[in-house]
């Protein structure tokens, strides 16, 4: 018996032959422009803030709070521009792409495997990219940014969610056990890594919290 319908469940696409052009539910296009709507703010946000601080080094960001959750010291580091640029910008045009991609699905369009899987490839490395930045926060920087750990929250929801749906439809070969496992229960992964990272937080700085 199902327990909860998938995210991405619609009606037309049950007829769809395995690998072929499929499209997604309403639920999991939402999903989409809902955690790129999240991420696009955060990362709007930061970018503000970090043209303030360039133009006052006295600025202070809203967010930062105390020594630990600090966005500014976040901003000052060398990892926020891990490519060159502020890592906002870089927010700024892949969030956009995510929502766009969320409004597009909305029309019942279906889209073909490679580009699925190109999407997915886009979201693992956003989930990459910033387990590299939690790891360089909480352990090389010391601090925390709210903004980005938004961010961070909504690239973890968008990647295995889209996982989720690539393994359902084949486009990701796996057994039919973890196919099922993709079907019935695509919430259990994200919820779990996020858990993951909220421990690590927690127990990173558990005098902190608990002093």
């Amino acid at each position: 018996m199902t327990t909860t319908a998938p995210l991405d469940e619609t009606h037309s696409d049950a007829d769809a032959p395995k690998g072929g052009a499929v499209g997604a539910g309403r639920a999991f296009s939402w999903m989409l422009i809902v955690t790129g709507a999240a991420g696009l703010l955060a990362a709007w946000i930061i970018t503000l803030d970090k043209f303030h601080l360039l133009e006052d080094k006295n600025f202070k960001p809203g967010c930062s709070i105390n020594p630990i959750v600090s966005c500014g010291n976040i901003m000052e580091s060398d990892q926020a521009a891990a490519f060159g640029a502020p890592n906002p910008m870089i927010g700024l045009v892949a969030y956009g792409i995510v929502i766009a991609v969320g409004v597009t699905l909305l029309t019942r369009v279906r889209f073909p495997r490679w580009y699925w899987l190109t999407f997915n490839a886009g979201t693992l490395f956003g989930v990459g990219f910033c387990t590299w930045l939690m790891y360089q926060s909480l352990y090389n920087i010391g601090s925390l940014c709210l903004w980005c750990c938004l961010a961070w929250v909504a690239t973890i929801i968008m990647f295995w969610y889209v996982t989720a749906h690539n393994v359902r439809h084949g486009f990701l070969p796996a057994p039919a056990s973890v196919r099922g496992f993709a079907d019935e229960f695509p919430w259990v992964l994200p919820v779990l890594h996020i858990g993951v990272i909220g421990i690590l937080v927690l127990t990173r700085w558990w005098d902190f919290w608990t002093g």
